[in-house]
């Protein structure tokens, strides 16, 4: 089987979760690695599995050899990289968001056009089988029109300082899964959004600008309506359900939970927590998305969740933001027209 070979700029957390799926899985070659510091690769087994290991990503980025380019560096890194990429003809999986400067995704969305290269977003809730599962009956219309389409999304324990510093925001940096997965959902635009927020967790968010906790309503373009509810704590675990509303009843999908176990008596009905983050509730999407990505490229089919996803996914983004600094409900068209950019 011909496999795709890859290097990865950035192997911090997410970066390592998708060398490691590289390697279990027989659609990739796995030949680079690249980070500011490859300390953390010294009590991993990447160090004896991957052939080039370096601290220079320009390397890997003129390496005639690979195939594509992973970014999962830093956020102010990746617009520099994308183009590099892209010059040498290297397809791109970019975790998101792509920058933190609309103009600068823009800019890369052109580029990337031009360049006839696959691009992918990390947007690995699209590849979640129960969100999928959703997104497919929503299709074939077994609740008729959404009406209501709603996401919780909630953090079982805050980011450190240091994060919250360099996130761009609980809505660039969280809600913006939220918004790419509504726009899967719905299969429709959003046109105007409202957002109520709060500061209950730490002082340190309010300290940093940014806000903690957020409701967010959405207006589709056909008039049904989303909302996502956000938070940077949830005690009992990873909160993540949604649910959709239509004509014809409702869809939705409850937490996965760390056992099915369920303990009854006479006092009590005990089950068990949801998983406890990220990388334990979507461990399957994390490694489904990568292998779209290469089946994206070895079979020439088109990726699910592309640069203009990420674009879109910014502003709404940028939206949210504007509504909750005003204090108003405020339409995407608006935003789109501040920074010069066409309504989507």
């Amino acid at each position: 089987m011909q496999k795709l070979k890859i290097g990865i700029i950035g192997v911090g957390r997410i970066g390592k979760i998708h060398a490691y799926n590289a390697l279990h899985s027989n659609k990739f070659e796995l030949r680079a690695i690249s980070d500011v510091s490859n300390d953390q690769l010294d009590h991993s087994s990447l160090r004896e599995s991957v052939p080039i290991i370096t601290n220079q990503p320009e390397k890997i980025l003129t390496d005639s050899e690979i195939d594509a380019i992973f970014i999962c560096s830093s956020t102010d890194t990746h617009v520099d990289y994308i183009k590099k990429a892209a010059s040498e003809g290297k397809h791109v999986f970019c975790e998101k968001p792509i920058s933190l400067h609309i103009h600068d995704t823009y800019e890369v969305l052109d580029i990337v056009k031009k360049a006839n290269i696959k691009f992918q977003v990390g947007f690995n809730r699209r590849y979640d089988k129960h969100f999928k599962k959703v997104y497919e009956s929503v299709r074939k219309g077994v609740v008729g029109n959404p009406h209501i389409i709603k996401i919780t999304s909630r953090d079982p324990k805050p980011p450190s300082e240091q994060y919250i510093k360099q996130s761009g925001g609980m809505f660039m940096d969280m809600t913006i899964h939220d918004f790419d997965l509504i726009r899967y959902l719905s299969g429709r635009e959003v046109e105007e959004v409202s957002v109520k927020t709060a500061n209950l967790i730490s002082p340190i968010f309010h300290k940093n600008k940014d806000v903690d906790t957020a409701v967010i309503t959405l207006i589709f373009d056909d008039g049904s309506l989303g909302v996502i509810d956000n938070s940077r704590q949830a005690v009992y675990g990873y909160d993540q359900r949604i649910e959709v509303f239509g004509e014809k009843g409702l869809i939705k999908v409850e937490n996965e939970k760390e056992t099915n176990l369920e303990v009854s008596t006479k006092d009590s009905v005990v089950v068990a927590q949801p998983s406890y983050f990220f990388l334990d509730r979507y461990y399957d999407a994390y490694q489904s998305e990568i292998d779209a990505f290469a089946d994206s490229i070895l079979l020439n089919k088109s990726t699910l969740t592309q640069l203009d996803d990420g674009l879109k996914a910014e502003i709404l983004a940028l939206t949210a933001k504007k509504s909750a600094q005003e204090e108003r409900s405020v339409k995407v068209n608006e935003v789109c027209a501040d920074y010069g950019l066409p309504y989507f």
